[in-house]
């Protein structure tokens, strides 16, 4: 079994600054791409931004320059520091990892997602 446990989010006044952080814990063999997702009311959930394995990153174009992804391979974990924040930021953020356990192939797995709220 996998979990993904995600934390730093909370209230921030526009311009500030956040860093998330998402730990992928279980019976792991191996943990491909590990991204961030968000959802605001009334949106569907859209890509944030990407890390691949091996270090390649891809981030949606709204955040470009503002937001930074980044990974700590030996220890499961991914991050996302996000600076210059907007009301427009204000969403709920997932994790997500591709992983593979020691009995099935990789599969998509979803943090339970943690509250970005900010204020104008």
């Amino acid at each position: 079994q996998v979990q993904l446990v995600e934390s730093g989010g909370g209230l921030v006044r526009s311009g500030g600054s956040l860093r998330l952080s998402c730990k992928a814990s279980g019976s792991i063999f191996y943990v491909d791409d590990m991204g961030w997702y968000r959802q605001a009311p009334g949106n569907q959930r859209e890509l944030v931004a990407v890390i691949t394995s091996d270090g390649n990153t891809k981030y949606a174009d709204s955040v470009k320059g503002r937001f930074t992804i980044s990974r700590d391979r030996p220890e499961n974990t991914v991050y996302l520091q996000m600076n210059s924040l907007s009301p427009e930021d204000t969403a709920v953020y997932y994790c997500n990892a591709e992983i593979a356990t020691m009995t099935h192939r990789a599969k998509g797995y979803w943090g339970q997602g943690t509250q970005v709220t900010v204020s104008s």
